[in-house]
């Protein structure tokens, strides 16, 4: 009976998270409120302080169990054996691409957190996960951009910095804008053509 109750309380605790994530996507963070998710989730206002503090605790939760697309992607670059760094760098960025427009919850998370929610208070978590984020992109990238130089595939008077910065930013850059208007053009062949341009232009003669 008390591992019934056990699964009981997770199935209820991921019921309010689901219902939290489709409310936070539809109509934003701020102006969600408890009562609206225990509406949705079929629960009392008491159920979810049952398993949340607050609407910031509930938040953080529904990140946690989430896998955003750019740390759904780094093990794609992992397992990649460094033969041609670019092309490594292509199949990384084209995995973000994919799992955004292929993965129904790791668009609908990714959205919230970076077209849904103010970075305040106890929310300011998602900002710091997402400096994380870019902040381990950012020595992947250098990394493969300097095994390139070394192995005479990337041209040596690049800025690995610059260039991992401007690919971050035309990545990021992509996505925000498809999520607008997903029906407006393919993330992924959209994305691939253009990706193609800018690696073009780092390939040594």
């Amino acid at each position: 009976m008390a591992r019934r109750t056990k699964e009981e309380a997770a199935a209820t605790r991921d019921s309010i998270l689901d219902a939290a994530e489709q409310l936070f996507v539809e109509q934003g963070v701020s102006r969600t409120t408890l009562q609206h998710i225990a509406s949705a989730a079929g629960v009392t206002r008491g159920a979810i302080y049952w398993h949340f503090d607050d609407k910031g605790a509930l938040f953080n939760a529904m990140m946690e169990r989430a896998t955003l697309p750019f740390e759904c992607a780094f093990g794609v670059l992992e397992a990649a054996g460094a033969v041609d760094p670019l092309r490594d760098l292509r199949n990384f960025v084209l995995e973000i691409f994919r799992v955004t427009e292929q993965n129904p919850q790791a668009r609908r998370v990714f959205e919230i957190a970076t077209l849904k929610v103010e970075f305040v208070g106890e929310l300011d978590a998602v900002r710091v996960r997402r400096r994380q984020s870019q902040r381990d992109w950012m020595d992947h990238v250098e990394g493969r951009l300097r095994d390139g130089i070394g192995e005479g595939q990337v041209r040596a008077d690049i800025d690995v910095h610059l260039v991992a910065l401007g690919l971050w930013s035309m990545m990021d850059g992509m996505i925000r804008n498809w999520m607008f208007e997903p029906a407006s053009f393919s993330l992924l062949d959209s994305g691939a053509r253009i990706l193609d341009v800018y690696l073009a232009g780092l390939r040594a003669s």
